[in-house]
């Protein structure tokens, strides 16, 4: 390669970066006018704060059950601002180390759905054929499963765990991706730099990894975001169903524990008020956000709010 040639690709790269920079500063701009989604964003700072915290500010004492200090659903007082739950543990540092198995799960099982989506829609789309004709009709036969029934079957087959949660939510959650990923792959590769690719010589991996998949990631980020809340959500089910970790504190878990106890007959309020708000707020952060990306990603969609 000549030195023009070089300095040439250098400045091509340059001007791309450069667009790139351009582009992302005009979605910043495009959230940032949203008063809904910096309300969610910064909702969730927070929320991944006090995760991030929560080994911190909770010590493993105040987990102990040996080492509890408080009386058996206790009500909110000095030493135990939302109560003690069955065990005179703390619901305050029960719902704060919560936080973490929760957003893992719901995090991580949305991640794994979306990826299972993305990768389904766009070979759909691409290859076509009888490989699209497979995958649609399996795409379809997920969709019309009950996908909460289904994450509660593979919850019971496979061993109890956190692994198992995120695996079972994220294999059975991930058919609404692969439709939007197949339809926005399609409408990809009908434009005319695609087929200059494919002439020049571009093979298969090369068209999906540097022209499709960058045009598609703005909708999968939007996908994931809303699917967190809704793995969350699912999480705290079966959690609150009896079928999560045993050993792990969750806000699913903190609510099948308050069942068990008679909290509700009791009426102890504070053992089941901040699990179940925790929950709300976070999907609604996510939610919130999720919508915000949507009409970065689709302005016309603003018009419809």
């Amino acid at each position: 390669m000549t030195g023009r040639d070089t300095k040439g690709g250098d400045m091509t790269a340059g001007i791309a970066w450069r667009r790139r920079r351009l582009a992302a500063a005009r979605s910043a701009r495009a959230y940032l006018a949203q008063p809904p989604g910096v309300a969610g964003a910064a909702v969730l700072l927070l929320v991944l704060l006090v995760a991030l915290a929560a080994p911190l500010v909770v010590p493993p004492e105040q987990l102990s059950v040996v080492e509890a200090t408080g009386g058996v659903l206790e009500p909110p007082s000095t030493a135990f601002p939302l109560g003690t739950d069955e065990n005179g543990l703390s619901v305050l540092a029960l719902t704060v180390t919560g936080t973490r198995i929760s957003l893992l799960v719901g995090v991580a099982a949305a991640v794994l759905s979306v990826v299972i989506g993305t990768v389904v829609g766009m070979t759909a789309a691409h290859f076509g054929g009888w490989l699209s004709a497979v995958l649609l009709r399996l795409t379809d036969f997920f969709l019309v499963l009950p996908s909460l029934v289904l994450a509660i079957v593979l919850s019971t087959v496979l061993e109890r765990g956190v692994l198992t949660i995120i695996v079972a939510i994220g294999v059975t959650a991930w058919p609404s991706t692969a439709r939007l990923v197949r339809a926005q792959t399609l409408t990809i590769e009908a434009r005319p730099f695609i087929e200059r690719a494919q002439v020049l010589g571009g093979g298969h991996m090369h068209v999906l990894g540097r022209h499709v998949l960058p045009a598609v990631l703005p909708l999968v980020l939007a996908s994931t975001t809303l699917a967190v809340g809704s793995a969350i959500v699912a999480e705290s089910t079966l959690s609150f169903l009896g079928l999560g970790d045993p050993t792990t504190v969750s806000w699913g878990g903190m609510l099948k524990s308050a069942l068990d106890s008679g909290a509700i007959t009791a009426g102890a309020w504070w053992y089941l008020l901040p699990p179940g708000l925790a929950i709300v707020v976070v999907v609604l952060g996510f939610t919130l956000v999720g919508r915000a990306l949507e009409i970065v990603v689709n302005p016309a969609l603003a018009g419809r709010r």
